[in-house]
């Protein structure tokens, strides 16, 4: 009998933990509210130079601190210990009075009283607008949600230590503040995989070689005027989810940054401690590691099964982080920083898009038909930052390949980076072509079909006015 067969509930423990993310769109709508993301506030901008003075000289700082993990915070959402640590990366940018910070954390999601939380902490360390800070996560599913602190005595506790995290790592960004020269590179690396497979019931999780999948790696790194780097930002589409609901032999569940981690950690360790490595994750909606090690098996028959690596799962991890890490790191060594001043425009805007949504599935096998009729509208925020020459653009829900292709294809930037995961994530937007296949990142998804198109269109408008 097929180990999913005999034990149900650990089969569906991954789609449990996705489905808390579909309350994270209204903490994407709130921050909305909170950066002024309307189409008059990103004229405003353009008009009124709310944009760096481009005449103004780059700096940049960049701190990490590890979230802790006391013994006696544990067990905690199911994990049991801490394998490596889980970090709160901060990355501080300014333009003659203009300050941006981005806060990237090693998590699946984070509330929006978490979010809020560490606005307040780097706002006021760091004399950054709470509407120019941005937050993402990597999308590592081995880590514990970030719930509302009033939901128990654990998740209080939780969020203390990410509020104590993101103060050592502000004050650390706000100390390395210095003039700066950005650079941009891109790479390729074969550590991810469309993971919608067709099997005898329907489409459903695997590794799908023959479905799209974006193998670039873009990479922007920052010096300093010497030369020297501070912060290198890698932007790759995948979750983090090599040992997602890997449970050891011990039966410990364990705690893990996973892939962005594993990569991340691979360029500070090359560069040395004073170099922050920012993971960006991409169009994270359909792609996985290649190889993970609780993984979905199709036989010849297109018959599906779950099997567990466990602690063999590790090296699987260790691996693709070198392999993706290693590739970062080659492309950064290529990057020319320009020289700063002029050349390096620090411009942060936001906006969102109308789309149509339904209502929120969660597939517990594969299937051949679903319902996808609109029940509603939603507003999908969308922050554009712009470094330089190139352009980071974010979105909260989780982006599919084609469409964070769409974007790059149409952005009139050489350099664009496509993000998930904004404002702690929300659930897949997938493009037309998922829905009318039935895939399972249609079937996880909140929005109707065509919503991915107007939020890339929009996305495109907003490149082009720049």
């Amino acid at each position: 009998m097929p180990e999913n067969a005999e034990n149900g509930e650990k089969q569906n423990e991954p789609l449990r933990r996705r489905s808390f993310l579909n309350g994270s769109l209204a903490a994407a709508v709130a921050a909305t509210s909170l950066t002024g993301g309307t189409a008059t506030a990103r004229a405003a901008d353009r008009e009124t130079g709310h944009g760096s003075d481009t005449s103004a000289v780059l700096k940049a700082g960049a701190g990490r601190a590890a979230i802790a993990f006391p013994a006696s915070l544990l067990p905690l959402d199911g994990f049991t210990t801490v394998h490596d640590d889980l970090h709160v990366r901060v990355l501080l940018l300014e333009s003659g009075s203009r300050r941006v910070a981005l806060a990237v954390l090693d998590l699946t999601s984070i509330s929006t009283e978490a979010i809020a939380a560490m606005r307040t902490i780097i706002s006021a360390a760091a004399g950054v607008a709470a509407a120019d800070i941005v937050v993402t996560v990597t999308h590592t599913f081995s880590a514990p949600h970030v719930q509302a602190a009033s939901s128990g005595s654990g998740a209080a506790r939780y969020v203390e230590q990410i509020k104590q995290a993101t103060s050592t790592a502000v004050a650390t960004a706000v100390a390395g503040l210095r003039p700066a020269r950005v650079g941009f590179g891109t790479g390729t690396c074969d550590v991810n995989v469309n993971r919608d497979v067709r099997t005898a019931d329907g489409w459903w999780l695997g590794t799908g070689e023959s479905g799209p999948s974006d193998k670039s790696v873009g990479v922007t790194r920052l010096d300093d005027t010497s030369g020297k780097p501070i912060a290198v930002l890698v932007n790759y589409s995948v979750q983090s989810s090599v040992m997602m609901e890997s449970v050891m032999a011990s039966g410990d569940l364990p705690i893990t940054a996973d892939l962005a981690g594993a990569a991340a950690g691979h360029v500070e360790e090359q560069y040395g401690d004073d170099v922050v490595g920012f993971f960006l994750v991409g169009s994270c909606g359909d792609q996985s590691p290649a190889f993970r090690s609780k993984r979905y098996t199709i036989d010849k028959d297109r018959n599906w099964t779950q099997v567990d690596a466990r602690d063999a799962g590790w090296i699987l991890l260790t691996v693709q982080g070198e392999r993706l890490g290693t590739e970062v790191v080659r492309v950064s060594e290529t990057i020319k920083a320009s020289a700063g001043g002029a050349t390096s425009p620090l411009r942060l805007l936001t906006d969102s898009v109308t789309v149509d949504t339904v209502p929120g599935g969660h597939p517990t096998a594969p299937t051949k038909t679903y319902d996808f009729t609109p029940t509603g509208t939603a507003a999908v925020p969308i922050w554009i930052l712009r470094l330089g020459e190139g352009v980071l653009v974010g979105v909260s829900p989780e982006l599919s390949t084609d469409t964070a292709l769409a974007i790059k294809k149409h952005s009139p930037f050489k350099h664009t980076a496509v993000m998930s995961m904004l404002e702690g994530g929300a659930k897949n937007m997938t493009e037309s072509r998922s829905y009318a296949r039935i895939t399972y990142e249609a079937m996880d998804s909140s929005y109707a079909k065509g919503s991915a198109e107007t939020v890339a269109e929009k996305i495109g408008e907003i490149l082009h006015s720049l």
